[in-house]
């Protein structure tokens, strides 16, 4: 095994956002499109204030209420 976290079987995808080093940055632009279109079919506000983390978690939640994204 080695010190490279990138080498390790999980990916940084699989990992706890609230555990992300980024993860209180804003939002990427990918995922503020993503968001949009999930709350839009879930009607849901959407909130472009969202930290990384709190997005991708948020993603998550609309992504089971909409039956999008995990199976796509």
């Amino acid at each position: 095994m080695t010190d490279n976290p990138k080498s390790e079987p999980f990916s940084n995808a699989e990992k706890d956002p609230d555990d992300w080093t980024t993860g209180d940055e804003a939002m990427t632009g990918a995922q503020a499109s993503y968001l949009k279109t999930l709350s839009e079919e879930a009607h849901e506000e959407f909130d472009d204030t969202l930290s990384k983390a709190d997005a991708s978690k948020r993603i998550d939640e609309l992504q089971s209420k909409t039956g999008r994204g995990k199976n796509d």
